[in-house]
């Protein structure tokens, strides 16, 4: 199985990841990790943070010519902004400049200082930053690497901002990248792109943010990945998880989701059928390729709601958690929207998620036997389950 871990401050010296569990052999692209983290910081309503920082990755072991070794992998970005946080953000000597006392609503700033008894919210607020998806977004760079070499391709792209919804989807995974390459918000609609340019630009007028959705989509993945027989192995439990668990992430909902409360089961489930390339399929995805936690075979569509950055410059109300008087919140340098962000930090988690159940179920030590195991194993299943033996 794999997992990894991060660490890091915001203003810190570097965010770090430690990736564990990938089988030997996996070609890493340096570039496409650059690429992705690249993605990460773009968008339409980004904020002055991401000009300082130019997120580049280094590889600092579990690598050795480009191709993983089987053992744990460790990347880390160097922070640029950290010259000019040194004094604030020292591990050592006596604390520089005020305190944050003004929790922000929404954020984890007050929850965060009740849990662990600070009383400056600045020693909760640097861990609960978003800028912490970059180490994710660098290790999802590597899982998709494992994804490709059993050829899984997986991409993301934005729907909805602040209530515009797009209404175009893309016809394959090459139809995805072309458009969203050409999209500032990674909206493959430019009608609707339009129309999320003037709500945010708007917003950032009246000193406030917005929200969005994203969508994450998983081609070629084969039936099979998940199980059915544990609630914590059911791949749509595993997927929802990851998702939520990114910073203003408020739900996730996997094909047709929420819709499906509203119709009949004759209009929501996907009717079976059989073909002797494919073997079984469906001409309809409103299981968004899972069922009973187990792919079947389609593309996997997941979507999340982000809720609107929590960071006003026209702040709202709170109390200083030292005098106990109102006043307004503490305002820090942030985005008026970041869902093109979060869509990159989604496709992360998405993939690494896929990688860790193509891991359980095909095992291997090597991405050699795990390529084998998997050309097997789709063989059988364009024949169907009565040839099983």
């Amino acid at each position: 199985m794999l997992r990894f871990m991060t660490a890091g401050e915001s203003h810190g010296p570097a965010l770090t990841a430690i990736l564990e569990g990938l089988p030997a052999g996996i070609t890493v692209d340096l570039k496409q990790i650059n690429t992705d983290l690249a993605r990460r910081q773009q968008g339409f309503g980004r904020g002055g943070r991401m000009l300082i920082e130019k997120d580049k990755a280094e590889i600092m072991s579990g690598v050795r010519f480009g191709q993983t070794l089987g053992s744990p992998v460790t990347l880390q970005i160097s922070n640029r902004d950290w010259a000019n946080w040194q004094e604030r953000m020292s591990q050592f000597g006596k604390p520089a400049g005020s305190m944050i006392t003004a929790p922000r609503p929404g954020h984890a700033d007050l929850p965060g200082i009740l849990k662990y008894g600070r009383n400056d919210v600045r020693d909760i607020l640097e861990r609960a930053s978003a800028r912490e998806t970059a180490a994710r977004v660098a290790v999802g760079a590597v899982c998709k690497e494992l994804l490709a070499a059993v050829d899984i391709k997986i991409g993301s792209y934005v729907v909805n901002i602040g209530g515009v919804n797009a209404q175009a989807v893309p016809e394959s995974y090459e139809d995805l990248l072309k458009r969203r390459q050409q999209s500032e918000l990674g909206c493959i609609d430019p009608e609707a792109e339009t129309k999320m340019k003037a709500v945010i630009i708007e917003a950032k007028e009246q000193g406030d943010s917005l929200g969005g959705i994203f969508e994450v989509v998983a081609y070629g993945a084969m039936p099979g990945l998940g199980s059915h027989v544990q609630w914590d192995r059911r791949l749509d439990t595993k997927l929802a998880g990851a998702l939520m668990s990114i910073q203003a992430i408020k739900g996730v909902e996997l094909g047709a989701g929420f819709a499906c409360a509203n119709l009949p089961g004759s209009q929501i489930h996907d009717e079976i059928y059989y073909d002797s390339n494919r073997g079984y399929c469906h001409h309809t995805n409103n299981a968004g390729g899972i069922e009973g936690g187990i792919t079947n075979g389609e593309p996997i569509i997941v979507r999340a709601a982000m809720k609107p950055i929590p960071t006003l410059m026209k702040p709202l109300l709170s109390i200083d958690i030292s005098s106990k008087e109102p006043l307004k919140a503490n305002t820090e340098r942030s985005d008026v929207c970041a869902v093109t962000a979060a869509a990159v930090v989604g496709e992360a988690m998405a993939a690494f998620v896929l990688a860790d159940a193509l891991v359980e179920k095909f095992g291997g030590d090597s991405i050699a036997e795990i390529m084998k195991r998997v050309t097997e194993y789709r063989q059988y299943v364009r024949k169907g389950s009565s040839d099983c033996g």
